[in-house]
């Protein structure tokens, strides 16, 4: 795909509230406006890539852009998994993101455990994946905010 990587932020929204409590996997879902700017050329599926919540830490990420069709969605989405437990909630707060690779396509399950393994088949190969040097470069690019805990004497 030609827009990757692919560069985008957007505040945290409510989501469908199914991604904590079915397979217990978190996503922090964009507005429809940010996923309505997609590229035309980004299809759906599940890619890997770096995220960060407004200035904070960048970490490994794994996104979902599409119907999500084990849950019959009739909106497209494009939720963000996150590899790092959170102590609290972040809606409202900037998500920063870049996504710098495509795992695999779009699909539907049968279960909500075949959904389950999938996505964590998904976190497994991205974390592998973000290690290479062309993926791993691109956690400290321009683009994502410098922590405030490395700002040093307000520079």
């Amino acid at each position: 795909m030609r827009h990757l990587p692919y560069f985008c932020r957007g505040q945290v929204v409510r989501g469908f509230g199914r991604g904590s409590k079915q397979p217990g996997i978190p996503t922090a879902k964009f507005p429809e406006q940010v996923v309505d700017n997609i590229p035309a050329d980004v299809s759906t599926g599940i890619y890997h890539g770096w995220a960060g919540v407004g200035s904070g830490v960048v970490r490994k990420t794994v996104v979902s852009i599409g119907w999500n069709p084990y849950y019959n969605n009739t909106k497209k989405s494009r939720e963000t998994h996150i590899m790092h437990t959170f102590k609290e909630d972040f809606y409202g707060e900037i998500l920063n993101v870049a996504i710098v690779g495509h795992l695999r396509p779009e699909e539907n399950f049968d279960s909500l455990e075949s959904l389950i393994s999938a996505i964590q088949g998904d976190i497994e190969e991205a974390k592998k994946r973000l290690e290479l040097p062309e993926h791993l470069k691109l956690k400290e690019d321009n683009f994502f905010p410098v922590p405030k805990s490395k700002i040093m004497n307000g520079h």
